[in-house]
């Protein structure tokens, strides 16, 4: 589906409309491609927390000027700010926040991005520490919603680390806050904005390289004969995976378009089925020796005001969204399914935190999928698997073109990046959350919707 608005206000001659008019001029998003540059240079990265140094010898290997001031900087402009807060305990070690914020944020480029460093507020006991940690989220989705031309702001959490955290434990937090803010700062993220992540010291792998952090993997995605579920399939070959492609026999000739285009396998079948879980299973080992990686994408809506909505329309929207899910992982994450190093994705929706009128059948079972991220992370975590969510907002899909015009545009331009999103907006953050030196995160559901104003 194509955005002609946004088309139109990023011409010479649709731009000074929209500026004379007072319109809003959402601009073409840097977006990932293989080989390209983490970010724009240069980068500032300010604070005193303890995640400042290894967060400049990251960008330093990643070929990315860094300046630690704007005097520094000279007459240019950031491609991004990272801001530690990591070590704020009292309120008044938040004034750190308009000091050395404020000015930088005078001059953030086109799509540039900034990366606020915190301490996972769940893990402090002092009341004063946990609100001053807790300041920071505000503070992220707030400026997220001022920021304009492209340009995001997100937060990651890093564990505590006071009371003689080893060495060993302390650079793996490192490296995994690390991996968080390569993807914050990468095209991955174009449209993930206002959002926090919490961190963990879990012990990962490193990625096989850069471009393809996912080589030699087995990932399965069910859904992906069309929309976003090919844009996964795509992405997830791209970054180097052996992708098994699922959908419903109904969709064999599209899904086998897509399993040919990513050199991947096609398997027809009904996720609601008894043995389907089974057969991914089985179908993965025969023909591509394991499974490492399961995307469960598969999804339906049946809209209907639920005084009006009959049995049927309730029922199918839950095996397909929420019962397969959980009768298939009886299979895939039993004592023969995924491995230590696994890697689980779940989709949500932007309905399963605020609703949405005529969706209480999917916006139920989207809810459910936020319950169920959390509620097993901590059980795979004791095998080294990991189970994440993302829930996309408004992504420009077939599904969406049939949307009613004004409720379309409306939805579009209710975001802080006045736009909607792209199937592969959401598979990038999918792919970053399957990579292997992505262990840190867990149990976090991921909102890829421009920070829509609803429920953001």
């Amino acid at each position: 589906m194509t955005d002609q608005y946004s088309d139109f206000v990023n011409t010479p001659f649709g731009k000074n409309v929209a500026q004379r008019l007072g319109l809003p001029a959402p601009v073409r998003l840097r977006r990932y491609e293989p080989g390209q540059i983490l970010c724009e240079s240069p980068v500032l990265v300010a604070g005193t927390g303890s995640y400042a140094a290894s967060v400049r010898s990251l960008l330093t290997n990643a070929a990315v000027s860094v300046v630690g001031s704007l005097d520094e900087l000279g007459e240019g402009r950031l491609g991004g700010i990272v801001l530690d807060l990591s070590d704020a305990r009292r309120p008044s070690d938040l004034a750190a926040l308009p000091e050395l914020a404020a000015p930088a944020v005078k001059r953030l480029a086109r799509n540039a991005r900034v990366v606020v460093l915190g301490t996972d507020p769940t893990q402090l006991t002092d009341p004063v520490q946990v609100a001053t940690q807790r300041a920071l989220d505000g503070f992220t989705r707030s400026l997220a919603k001022e920021l304009r031309a492209g340009a995001t702001a997100n937060l990651v959490l890093g564990p505590v680390r006071e009371g003689g955290t080893g060495e060993g434990v302390a650079q793996q937090a490192e490296a995994n806050v690390g991996e968080a803010v390569r993807f914050f700062l990468s095209g991955r993220s174009a449209f993930v904005d206002g959002q926090p992540v919490r961190v963990s010291d879990a012990a990962a792998q490193a990625n096989p390289s850069v471009d393809r952090p996912l080589d030699g993997r087995v990932a399965v995605v069910t859904g992906a004969a069309r929309g976003i579920g090919a844009a996964i399939a795509r992405t997830l070959h791209r970054d180097g995976a052996t992708v098994v492609c699922v959908d419903v026999p109904a969709a064999g000739e599209a899904l086998a378009r897509v399993a040919n285009e990513v050199g991947g396998t096609a398997l027809q079948l009904d996720v609601t089925a008894e043995d389907a879980g089974r057969r991914i299973l089985d179908h993965a080992r025969t023909r591509h020796g394991g499974l490492d990686i399961v995307v469960h994408n598969a999804g339906i809506t049946r809209d209907k005001l639920f005084v009006n909505m009959d049995e049927s329309r309730w029922d199918s929207v839950m095996a397909v969204n929420l019962a397969s899910i959980v009768q298939m992982n009886e299979t895939l994450l039993g004592p023969d399914g995924l491995g230590e190093g696994g890697r689980m994705v779940c989709l949500s929706s932007q309905s399963g935190f605020a609703g949405n009128r005529g969706q209480t059948n999917y916006s139920a079972t989207k809810a459910a999928i936020i319950g169920l991220v959390g509620a097993l992370a901590p059980q795979l975590a004791e095998r080294g698997i990991t189970i994440n969510g993302v829930a996309p907002g408004l992504i420009e899909t077939e599904m969406t073109g049939k949307m009613p015009f004004a409720t379309r545009e409306a939805a579009r331009r209710l975001s802080s990046l006045q736009q909607g999103g792209l199937p592969v907006d959401v598979a990038d953050t999918i792919a970053w959350l399957v990579q292997p030196a992505s262990a840190g995160v867990n149990g976090q559901v991921i909102r890829v919707c421009g920070q829509n104003m609803i429920g953001a």
